[in-house]
């Protein structure tokens, strides 16, 4: 079974989306659509732009997304997903994808979501951390001991987990998870809490616009990171979404729910080889490769 998956923040880059503006005509009208959807030129900042340009929340969550959601709609002919599944903003992605949102609602969506964390970010000083090298829970259960708000937001895979929260909470978690044996505690440059309650705001102000859009019956599951398991129902897909901002993403738990119903074969759609890392991490023989047009 094929598993088609959709990065997230942080797979940006300078000069993405450009090769797909040029060789496809599909691809073309789709970018000019976006231009017109967003209200400003996202493909001149997603082609030309800088690195702190393209780091912007308003500007990084959409480019993603028109990356993977355009580059799926030019292997349209060989894009035939069993299941799929988004890390954070890519199940956004992947829900334009396999169907259950059309291009011009996600996009809309998208650029809500990025808006209001935004707004989230700077009402509250905050960041999140990779740990890495300790087990899931020991990191779940130091961040319960300390004061202020700090949660595991991230399982990226085994061995690897990103917590979010309030700065001076993720600070002492940093240092406590190092007392413990973590081979490294990182704070991530980010804006911010993300899939923390910090993000209530958000969550708030986006649960709004979900209820406000159309959810159809999509062509295949998506795996979705509240729950790391197949959905199909239309009312399920929103409901999860909307608590997608403020509770973890359980990538590493979806991956092997993936792999225990069946996938056989994952491709990554959209800017990086990140996602294609995470799963060689809980399985070696799984083929992995990134979608691309054919010559």
């Amino acid at each position: 079974m094929k598993a088609y998956v959709f990065p997230g923040q942080g797979a940006q880059f300078s000069g993405m989306g450009k090769d797909l503006y040029e060789s496809s005509s599909i691809a073309k009208d789709l970018f000019n659509q976006a231009n017109e959807i967003l209200g400003f030129d996202i493909t001149k900042i997603m082609f030309e732009g800088t690195d702190d340009e393209l780091k912007e929340t308003r500007v990084t969550q959409p480019a993603i997304f028109l990356h993977s959601t355009i580059l799926a709609a030019c292997i349209a002919d060989t894009f035939k997903p069993d299941m799929v599944a988004g890390h954070s903003l890519g199940e956004i992605s992947s829900l334009v994808a396999n169907k259950a949102l059309s291009f011009e609602d996600g996009l809309k969506l998208v650029s809500k979501r990025a808006l209001a964390m935004q707004d989230a970010c700077d009402s509250v000083p905050s960041t999140m951390a990779a740990i890495l090298g300790l087990d899931d829970k020991i990191v779940e259960d130091i961040c319960e001991t300390i004061d202020g708000v700090v949660v595991a937001a991230n399982y990226n895979c085994p061995g690897q987990l990103v917590i979010s929260g309030a700065i001076p909470a993720v600070e002492e978690a940093c240092a406590k998870l190092t007392e413990a044996g973590a081979r490294r505690a990182l704070i991530l440059p980010v804006g911010g809490a993300f899939h923390s309650p910090l993000m209530e705001p958000a969550r708030e102000k986006l649960a709004a616009a979900i209820e406000a859009t159309e959810f159809k019956t999509p062509i295949c599951p998506v795996y979705q990171n509240v729950v790391a398991s197949a959905v199909s129902d239309p009312e399920e897909i929103k409901k999860n979404l909307i608590e997608q901002l403020t509770a973890p993403v359980r990538w590493t738990q979806t991956m092997n729910a993936m792999i225990g119903d069946g996938c056989s074969e994952v491709i990554e759609v959209g800017p990086g080889k990140v996602l294609q890392g995470l799963f060689r991490k809980v399985s070696r023989d799984l083929p992995l490769s990134s979608g691309a047009i054919s010559e």
